[in-house]
């Protein structure tokens, strides 16, 4: 999409519907009180195709706002041996659960918000499949379930008519370097920078 000049604005290519609650609370919540109508949109349809598979997964998913500078990630049933040092997550062995940073959530750009979700859905599917999402001794970029989760919300992004220009930036994470960036470009057929 473009705006009056043939730039593109990621503010006019969220899909119809999309709708977050900024000023949702900190804590744990219906994933659909973080964001409202998310079940109903076409990309609900085609990550879940089935109606009462995707009325599950959307009625038992939540999510919990937490008071941390972080972007979104699936919490883990218990804390895999590989972080015990590094890092502590939200754990969540009861219910499915997808940790969201507050300020991601009240500042970020729509569009980010929407792939964001929607990749950390597609988590969500993979480990009720039986993977492992944090593989030890795996890159971040060999991770087939990264890959899938990107091919995802990259294929629904292309949809809106998003550029491969924000596409690399968004798949720019902080904790991988440059050579991995361009793998999982490379993975994702988005053309690197030119």
């Amino acid at each position: 999409m473009s705006g009056a000049k043939g730039t593109f604005r990621e503010e006019e290519v969220v899909p119809d519907g999309f709708r977050v609650d900024r000023e949702l609370a900190l804590g744990r919540h219906p994933i659909l009180a973080g964001f409202p109508g998310l079940d109903k949109l076409a990309p609900a349809r085609r990550l879940v195709a089935d109606r009462a598979a995707r009325a599950r997964l959307f009625q038992e998913t939540q999510i919990e706002l937490v008071d941390q500078d972080l972007w979104m990630y699936v919490a883990p049933k218990e804390v895999p041996k590989t972080f015990r040092r590094r890092w502590k997550p939200v754990v969540s062995p009861e219910a499915d659960c997808i940790v969201v940073g507050a300020n991601h959530l009240r500042e970020s750009p729509l569009l980010t918000l929407f792939m964001d979700i929607y990749h950390e859905l597609c988590h969500v599917l993979q480990r009720q499949g039986g993977a492992e999402l944090w593989p030890p001794g795996m890159s971040y970029v060999e991770r087939w379930t990264e890959i899938e989760a990107y091919r995802f919300v990259i294929e629904e992004a292309r949809q809106l008519g998003v550029p491969d220009e924000f596409l690399r930036e968004y798949l720019r994470v902080e904790w991988i370097t440059d050579a991995e960036h361009r793998t999982l470009l490379d993975a994702l057929k988005v053309s690197p920078d030119s």
